[in-house]
């Protein structure tokens, strides 16, 4: 008992550490980036009372460079320099989280590369909500996240996107079209079976949840239930804690068919009517395939369906450009 009770302690007194160990961290991460923006401040301010600007800010750069150096070492490059500079001229404007830095400079010099404003931003309050590693945030920005939910929503909703980030109230809030797995490391070509796909995923769990997105909790794959009888398997089944509801997920190697949305709308159908509990909210359905026809599920779903989607996968990783026109031509399709 006293050997636990010693255990505990150390425990406890670890996860002290731990906790002051990032905070302290975090501190420093942020008090540097906001000294980098002041430099940058400075160094604009000392340009704008040259005579020629040009000129002048060159060698203002590379004079501060060797001085800086000199006394402190690495890190104040001429380059270095130049993007504290460019820091300072992106974000003196800015009237979002932006002002208080919560990031890394690492972050910031791959935010200031996206020209769009409302990307941007969106970018930068995602990074800091959901702690986004440098590695994550680019990832994200090069599987055109942005673009790929603002597809299907109005004006309102997207530009809420820019200054609130991802905010989940609805079903189709958390959809997206395509999914890009290209983590799973599977070949374009579909010569795999949906077995291997489904283990593949299951393989790379942590990752397939973050490509989902929000609030998702893995239950379980090919999970029973039956009736008459008859057995049935759902591929994978999750849990969204922030719409309170289970996430059913079909995955198909081939063309989606209208007969796969019907086994799904079953799926659903029985976990709304036997598993979900008062309190909860009705199931989705999300059918992952690798390619679709819009139309065929529009006619197959009702009208007003909340509950099933479609989406394609992708399992390689193309240039933003190209998903920027796959999304594009989603959307005009869907008009």
């Amino acid at each position: 008992m006293a050997l636990e009770r010693r255990d505990n302690l150390y425990d406890d007194i670890k996860t002290l550490l731990e906790s002051a160990r990032k905070k302290v961290l975090s501190t420093v991460n942020s008090t540097m980036t906001l000294t980098y923006f002041l430099i940058g401040k400075k160094i604009v301010e000392e340009e704008q009372t040259g005579e020629s600007r040009a000129k002048y800010g060159k060698e203002l750069i590379k004079n501060i460079s060797i001085k800086l150096t000199e006394e402190y070492g690495k890190g104040f490059s001429e380059t270095n320099l130049k993007q504290m500079k460019s820091f300072y001229e992106v974000y003196k404007n800015s009237q979002t989280v932006s002002d208080q830095f919560k990031l890394g400079w690492s972050h910031y010099i791959t935010l200031m590369r996206v020209k769009n404003i409302d990307e941007r931003n969106f970018y930068e309050i995602e990074a800091i909500n959901n702690n986004w590693s440098l590695r994550e945030l680019k990832r994200q920005m090069n599987t055109a996240l942005y673009e790929r939910l603002i597809l299907s929503r109005d004006k309102e909703e997207i530009k809420a996107l820019s200054t609130k980030g991802q905010i989940i109230e609805k079903p189709k809030d958390i959809i997206k079209d395509p999914y890009v797995l290209e983590f799973l490391g599977l070949e374009e070509i579909s010569n795999y079976s949906e077995n291997t796909l489904e283990t593949t995923i299951i393989n790379h769990i942590e990752k397939f949840i973050m490509e989902l997105g929000k609030g998702f909790l893995f239950q379980g794959r090919q999970v029973r239930f039956t009736f008459d009888e008859e057995h049935f398997f759902v591929d994978l089944v999750f849990y969204n804690r922030i719409l309170k509801c289970f996430v059913l997920i079909d995955l198909k190697i081939g063309k989606l068919k209208h007969q796969d949305i019907g086994q799904m709308q079953m799926y659903v159908n029985y976990y709304d009517r036997f598993v979900k509990l008062d309190d909860e909210n009705k199931t989705i359905g999300i059918i992952i395939c690798k390619d679709k026809n819009d139309t065929l599920v529009e006619i197959t779903l009702p009208e007003n369906n909340e509950q099933i989607f479609a989406s394609r996968y992708m399992t390689i990783l193309p240039s933003k450009e190209e998903l920027v026109k796959i999304i594009e031509e989603e959307e005009r399709n869907e008009k």
